[in-house]
């Protein structure tokens, strides 16, 4: 079973952006005071917004994308 190309890209940048949040949290973990669960818990955040950023682009950029450009800018609908 295929995953539409919208799922897979809304996972990728939700991933990503968790994983680069739970990073930068774990490296200035000294600075902040969080522990290792604290700053897990602290980077879903993000992640959550990214996937509420994805949806929106679906429906006001180019409804196979998380990107909330405008199909007539997007570089991925010129061929």
């Amino acid at each position: 079973m295929r995953m539409p190309k919208l799922a897979l890209d809304l996972a990728e940048r939700t991933a990503a952006t968790y994983l680069e949040a739970a990073i930068g949290l774990l490296l200035v973990g000294g600075i902040t005071g969080l522990s290792s669960i604290q700053s897990a818990a602290v980077a879903a955040v993000p992640a959550g917004l990214t996937v509420i950023k994805g949806a929106l682009g679906a429906f006001l950029g180019r409804a196979d994308t998380a990107a909330l450009l405008p199909a007539r800018v997007d570089p991925a609908s010129r061929q």
